[in-house]
C-alpha cells in the first residue's frame, strides 16, 4: 500500500519548482515564519500551496 505523506521537504519544492536545493530552505523557512511555526515544525503540503499560489492538486502530483 502507498502512502502519501503530509509534510514538504525542499526536495519537493525542488522538484516542482525547479529552483536550487538552497533556495528551497530558504524558502521552508519564509514559510515556517509566515505561519510562525518553530524550526522543528514541519511544512504541510496545503501550507506551501497557500504561500506559493500553487493548487493543492498540483503539489500532491510531484509528492510520492
Amino acid at each position: 500500500m502507498l502512502r502519501k505523506r503530509c509534510v514538504i521537504y525542499p526536495k519537493d519544492i525542488q522538484v516542482i519548482t525547479g529552483r536550487s536545493e538552497r533556495y528551497c530552505h530558504s524558502l521552508i523557512k519564509k514559510i515556517r515564519e509566515f505561519y510562525g511555526k518553530a524550526d522543528h515544525q514541519f511544512i504541510t503540503q496545503e501550507e506551501f500551496s497557500h504561500f506559493s499560489g500553487i493548487p493543492v492538486e498540483q503539489v500532491l502530483q510531484y509528492i510520492y
